[in-house]
């Protein structure tokens, strides 16, 4: 969903208080308008297709992406949208990204995104690229293709925390779904349900279950990285407030630094905040730039970005991109179904770690989702779907979610060659074993 936070390009303020830092943070946010709007942004682990565990490198990427290269990969590029208006970007890893426009209704955003993709990818088969089905590469190491200082800056910052930074940076990919915020004190009750029915839908398409080679224990390998993480950066927020703006902007000044951006080098400070440096920890002063550049390096499970940014949902296979879109379109369609949809999920509130490890074999929250899923089954039809749409999510109802399935949990061979058999553990990495929300405390 392309329409940001303000950039460098507008003007740029100085900040001399946290009191002006927060309330900057609070209208730039959270943009109250009529919730009608929805985009979404796909991720894609990407291989050669001839082989797979082999690395991508930038020169293949920028063959293959052509005039629509972000000048992060290509400085000299036009970087054209796809047809439909879709923006190409690369992540660090060389995981490719496409981000939609924000359209109306949920069928028209459909259409475009599927004709984007298909475009999109026989670009990339064109130059013997292939994306990958799942949500954490499941062969090779995490490798770095961009090479920018702020990348560069992440890796130092996340290095002084273990492995699990260089992996959620370079080995993973995501389904976000890009939604209006809404107005007046719906703002609150949206924000609220998507929290709210995260642990649930987190659970529901939790589809990394291999990373580098091997089984981690874990459905959703790609969540397990990041709440490893700086939970101040990367962990769901506390108990609801009814005011999210506010609570949101303190998360927000009190976060520590990534990165400093200077005209030589890039500064990695320790230990210290936003607030830390309006109060003088640095020289010269922040200004609303350089705070819009630091919301940029927060990545909670849901990031309020004018519009609402639902980022816990993994990568899925071919269509199935779709169908997270479309659960949450329908639930966030209207406000009766939305309390429903609150209700249902209440006996799983906080559950982010038992989601991501388990999945739906989770006894709490199989049966959210079973329930989630009927309502967005009802409330669907009345978003104007394609009608491949429609029976999609209706089978993945009956043939997945009420087995207790998720992604995961299918055709796991396909992923695991004799290369990559090695014995099913935490890999070695620091996972998280406790409730994200209490690190977060």
């Amino acid at each position: 969903m392309q329409d940001r936070t303000p950039s460098d390009a507008a003007a740029s303020v100085a900040l001399g208080s946290r009191d002006a830092a927060e309330a900057y943070v609070a209208s730039v946010c959270f943009k109250h308008g009529p919730p009608r709007r929805i985009g979404v942004e796909l991720e894609w682990l990407v291989h050669p297709a001839s082989a797979p565990a082999a690395p991508v490198d930038a020169a293949a990427l920028r063959a293959a992406l052509g005039p629509h290269a972000p000048h992060s990969l290509d400085p000299g590029s036009p970087a054209r949208p796809l047809p439909g208006g879709s923006t190409v970007t690369v992540e660090p890893g060389g995981q490719v990204e496409l981000a939609s426009p924000p359209l109306h209704p949920l069928g028209r955003l459909v259409a475009t995104v599927a004709a984007d993709v298909d475009t999109l990818h026989a670009r990339l088969a064109a130059h013997d690229l292939a994306v990958g089905p799942r949500a954490a590469d499941p062969l090779r190491p995490p490798r770095r293709v961009l090479d920018l200082p702020r990348y560069r800056a992440m890796e130092r910052r996340f290095d002084r925390l273990g492995p699990a930074g260089r992996s959620g940076m370079c080995s993973t990919a995501a389904v976000q779904v890009c939604l209006d915020a809404g107005e007046g004190a719906e703002v609150a009750d949206r924000w609220a349900a998507l929290h709210a029915l995260g642990p649930v839908l987190l659970a529901a398409f939790a589809n990394s279950p291999l990373l580098h080679g091997r089984r981690t224990g874990w459905k959703s390998s790609r969540t397990a990285l990041w709440l490893t993480l700086d939970p101040r950066r990367t962990a769901p927020p506390s108990p609801s407030s009814d005011d999210p703006a506010a609570a949101w902007a303190r998360r927000v000044v009190d976060t520590d630094l990534l990165c400093v951006r200077r005209a030589d080098q890039w500064e990695v400070p320790d230990g210290v905040t936003f607030a830390d440096w309006v109060g003088g920890a640095l020289h010269p002063p922040p200004t609303t730039a350089d705070l819009d550049y630091h919301v940029s390096t927060l990545f909670p499970p849901v990031r309020p970005h004018g519009h609402l940014e639902v980022r816990y949902v993994d990568a899925q296979p071919g269509r199935q991109w779709a169908l997270p879109l479309a659960v949450l379109a329908a639930l966030l369609s209207d406000p009766g179904c939305t309390a429903e949809a609150r209700r249902a999920c209440a006996p799983t509130a906080g559950r982010w770690v038992a989601a991501a490890r388990h999945g739906l074999a989770d006894r709490d929250l199989h049966p959210a989702a079973v329930a989630v899923f009927e309502l967005a089954v009802a409330a669907l039809p009345g978003l104007e779907p394609p009608p491949w749409l429609v029976s999609d999510v209706a089978d993945v109802l009956e043939r997945r979610v009420r087995r207790g399935l998720c992604p995961a949990d299918l055709d796991p061979a396909d992923l695991d060659p004799a290369s990559a058999t090695s014995q099913t553990t935490s890999a070695a990495l620091p996972y998280p074993t406790g409730d994200p929300e209490e690190a977060s405390a």
